[in-house]
């Protein structure tokens, strides 16, 4: 009787006197997050590839004044190369680019490339609330590289295999500049952390070869090229929190 006495007297005084979840603050967070990125192509680009994508991973990190720095790396790729008879001097009478056995060869070309970039921007909350979420800006600066990828599956063909590939690929390198702006979705202690929005990439880049094989009569130009990247880019953020605990008792 009296144990009964005793703890119908002391779990409403321990259930009142319990630590608040809301007592937890977060301060500063590491941000981690894969990411993807259509990608329509513009200035001097357009002339060269169609639609690409981008996929990539960022590693980053949010201050408490809700300002952050983040550097991301994102693999670029799309089947659209716009470069009219790149191989027309290697086709045959019949029309066919054959290998080193005298058999028809399948030969692809792909668009491929990569950026780097290292950004920052500050997310403006859009309620009291939750001010981890909000509106997202960032900027920043890096490197572009792009290419043509030439595959000839199992195949051998000679004329387009090892180092003759570079007289073909049209690799471009240089410094990039890349905007973003959209919403950014990150409530304490949430697994379903996001980033949406849209985006924009400046390349100044130049041409890295000397000559092209398909034009040889024809100098490569030295000249400095916009190549324009834009479009929808998503993430999904994996935060690690770094808290601050005020732990009161009520009676």
């Amino acid at each position: 009787m009296r144990f009964v006495l005793f703890l119908a007297f002391c779990i409403p005084l321990f259930l009142h006197g319990q630590v608040t979840l809301d007592d937890t603050v977060v301060h500063d967070k590491v941000m981690v997050c894969p990411q993807y990125s259509s990608a329509w192509t513009g200035g001097d680009l357009v002339h060269r590839f169609g639609f690409m994508n981008l996929v990539g991973f960022g590693a980053g990190y949010k201050f408490r004044n809700n300002v952050f720095t983040i550097l991301d790396a994102n693999f670029i790729f799309g089947n659209e190369v716009k470069i009219p008879g790149i191989f027309s001097h290697l086709v045959d009478s019949y029309g066919n680019i054959t290998d080193v056995n005298g058999d028809v060869a399948t030969v692809s070309v792909l668009a491929r490339g990569v950026s780097v970039n290292g950004q920052i921007g500050k997310i403006i909350p859009l309620s009291h609330r939750d001010k981890n979420s909000g509106l997202m800006i960032h900027a920043g600066a890096g490197y572009l590289n792009h290419r043509v990828k030439i595959e000839t599956q199992t195949q051998v063909v000679p004329m387009i295999e090892l180092d003759y590939k570079k007289g073909y690929d049209r690799l471009t390198t240089g410094v990039n500049l890349m905007q973003f702006i959209g919403y950014a979705y990150m409530p304490k202690q949430s697994f379903y952390s996001f980033y949406a929005g849209i985006y924009a990439m400046q390349g100044f880049t130049r041409n890295r070869r000397t000559l092209f094989y398909d034009q040889p009569n024809v100098p490569v130009s030295t000249d400095l090229r916009l190549d324009l990247l834009m479009g929808v880019k998503v993430g999904w953020f994996i935060p690690f929190y770094s808290t601050q605990k005020d732990y009161y008792i009520e009676y």
